[in-house]
């Protein structure tokens, strides 16, 4: 996943070399979750499970062997996996080992939901505190209303 520009400093120098190391010295170029190859491009069912090709069988979200039963074709999606080196405490300052995982973007969205949630509330409350400190409720009332007396004229 890409760092954003104001998280930058919070990372170490050596981050690609960080990122590197965990991804493929320690899990071996696959997601420590559900063990998929990076870069390779996998037949998923949508759900989380996965066609393994090296194993010829299918994986559970959790990088389980299971059996699948008729798979309608239609619902085969193929993804191209891409290793990305997540926080597992969601702190870009803790950069210990034990804090640091290899997770397919798949397993980095899962893992990150609830950020991702507190984040978007968080961007709504500022965009909301910063109309209310600048815009002139007067205004906004006539904008809303020359917008509902142009709807009418047109019927």
């Amino acid at each position: 996943m890409p760092i954003r520009a104001e998280n930058r400093w919070l990372y170490p120098i050596d981050w690609a070399q960080v990122s590197a190391a965990i991804r493929f010295g320690r899990a071996e170029g696959r997601c420590e979750q559900c063990r998929r190859p990076h870069l390779a491009r996998v037949p998923h069912l949508g759900d989380g499970r996965w066609w393994d090709a090296e194993a010829g069988c299918w994986r559970s979200p959790r990088g389980r062997r299971i059996t699948v039963r008729q798979v309608p074709i239609a619902q085969v999606r193929l993804t191209r996996v891409v290793l990305a080196c997540a926080h597992l405490d969601h702190d870009p300052g803790n950069n210990e080992p034990r804090n640091l995982a290899a997770l397919c973007q798949r397993c980095h969205m899962i893992h990150d939901a609830a950020e991702h949630r507190w984040q978007r509330w968080w961007t709504r409350f500022r965009r909301r505190a910063i109309r209310d400190l600048f815009d002139d409720p007067r205004s906004l009332h006539a904008v809303h209303r020359a917008n509902a007396l142009r709807r009418l004229s047109r019927r």
